[in-house]
C-alpha cells in the first residue's frame, strides 16, 4: 500500500509543470520589490545619488521622486521593470544553467541603463559625472538583481534542483 502511494506521489510530481510566464511574473515582482527596497536603502544611506524612482525621472519632477510617494512610485516602477526583464529572461535564456547567465544579464541591463539609454533620456547624469560610489553601488545592485532573476529561473527550469540534497519523506 505504501509503495502504491509513493508511486502515485512520484507520478504527481512528474506531471506537475511550472507555468513559465506566471513564474516569471512572480520572480520579477519579488526581484523588483527586494532590490528596489535595497536601492532605496542605499540611496537613503547616501551610497548612491540615483533616486529609487530613476526609471520615472523622464516623466516626473525630480523633487517628487525624492519624496515618500516618489520612492513608492520608484519601487513600483522597478517592480514593473523587473517583471518585464524576468519575462524576457524566461523567453530567451531559461535553459541556461547556473548563476553566471544571471550575472551577465544584470551587467547588460546596467550597461543599457547607466551608459546607454539612462543618460540619453534624462534618467540620470552621465556615468562620468555620478561618482564612483554611485557606480559601484548601482553596479552591485544590478548584478545581484540579475543573479536573483537568472538563477531563480535557471533553478526552476533546468536540472539545478538535482544538486539539492535528497531529503527523507515520512
Amino acid at each position: 500500500m505504501k509503495k502504491l502511494q509513493s508511486q502515485k506521489g512520484r507520478e504527481k510530481e512528474e506531471q506537475y509543470k511550472t507555468n513559465k510566464w506566471l513564474y516569471a511574473i512572480k520572480i520579477g515582482f519579488f526581484g523588483g520589490l527586494i532590490w528596489g527596497i535595497i536601492h532605496w536603502f542605499c540611496y537613503s544611506m547616501k551610497f548612491t545619488k540615483v533616486v529609487p524612482g530613476f526609471l520615472l525621472d523622464p516623466f516626473f519632477r525630480h523633487s517628487f521622486l525624492k519624496s515618500g510617494w516618489g520612492v513608492i512610485y520608484g519601487i513600483g516602477s522597478f517592480i514593473l521593470f523587473s517583471i518585464v526583464a524576468a519575462l524576457l529572461y524566461i523567453a530567451l535564456f531559461r535553459k541556461l544553467k547556473g548563476p553566471w547567465p544571471g550575472v551577465l544579464y544584470g551587467l547588460v541591463w546596467w550597461v543599457i541603463i547607466f551608459i546607454g539609454i539612462g543618460p540619453a533620456v534624462g534618467m540620470m547624469k552621465w556615468i562620468t559625472k555620478i561618482g564612483w560610489n554611485t557606480i559601484y553601488t548601482e553596479f552591485c545592485i544590478f548584478l545581484l538583481w540579475g543573479v536573483f532573476i537568472g538563477y531563480s529561473i535557471a533553478f526552476e527550469f533546468t536540472d539545478e534542483v538535482s544538486r539539492e540534497p535528497v531529503t527523507m519523506k515520512s
